[in-house]
């Protein structure tokens, strides 16, 4: 597997009135079947970049391990498309329900659904962290500017990992979960703390983006789009402020709008 995450494609465009063929810049998709002591665990498609970070990300989100250090072999196939990691333990039955659904309560408030993973693995914020109001603006607008594959293909999504007024790292995907599982695998890889750090993503904030982000342990999400209603009730619940419709100027705060500050 060539470790381009893009490559050009001939097309025909239709241009002031005219069909044109030319060359487009188009995103790579790559399938990764991750395989847990010798099981196969999850599939799922994303941009071949940062695998390590995704695959690493990914078992933390699901509540497989703890650190990279639960890990005591980790590599990867990418000729087959295979992420093959052995634990220190075994992994624990639950696991072989980890896609299953769950109804449960959240932090005893709202009932919401959840996956039985998402129940294990969800937190509450403890985040004293605060972003002036012009930041949040500036860090979307930074994230945007920087991110080339987005600008050539426009077919990824972008998530950065930042201070309350830097971006640390960033990451872009086709799949927007794979890009925040690149930043959990990237902190937990470097050990980064995360409690005082701020999530900044291109997507629309559903359940599941928030949830993604309480896993991290981030106390505050900003987004260019919209969260839908579930994710405004768990960004309440798990003490997450979360912040959409950036755009130019504005912006809105859904949930917890202690942490912005004029």
């Amino acid at each position: 597997m060539s470790e381009n995450i893009t490559h050009k494609q001939p097309v025909v465009r239709y241009i002031n009135g005219q069909l044109q063929a030319m060359e487009d810049e188009i995103a790579a998709e790559f399938p990764i079947t991750i395989k847990v002591n010798g099981e196969e665990f999850a599939t799922m498609v994303c941009t071949p970049a940062y695998l390590d970070e995704l695959v690493i990300g990914f078992l933390a989100s699901e509540g497989v391990i703890r650190a990279p250090a639960d890990i005591t072999d980790l590599k990867m196939d990418k000729n087959l498309g295979f992420a093959h990691v052995t634990l220190k333990t075994e992994l624990p039955a639950i696991h072989q329900d980890h896609s299953k659904r769950f109804i449960g309560s959240c932090c005893g408030k709202s009932r919401q659904f959840y996956l039985q993973s998402d129940v294990r693995t969800a937190k509450t914020s403890m985040a004293k962290t605060t972003i002036q109001a012009e930041n949040c603006i500036q860090l979307m607008r930074h994230m945007q500017e920087n991110s080339l594959v987005f600008k050539n293909t426009g077919g990824v999504h972008n998530a950065a990992l930042c201070s309350s007024s830097d971006i640390l790292t960033s990451r872009s995907d086709i799949g927007r979960h794979n890009a925040l599982d690149k930043l959990y695998g990237y902190s937990l890889m470097n050990k980064i703390p995360v409690r005082d750090k701020i999530i900044v993503f291109s997507g629309r904030i559903s359940s599941e983006v928030l949830i993604k982000a309480s896993k991290i342990g981030v106390g505050i999400v900003l987004s260019k789009s919209a969260p839908t209603d579930l994710a405004i009730q768990l960004a309440d619940d798990l003490n997450i402020t979360a912040i959409g419709f950036i755009r130019g100027e504005s912006f809105n705060v859904y949930s917890h709008p202690e942490r912005v500050v004029g």
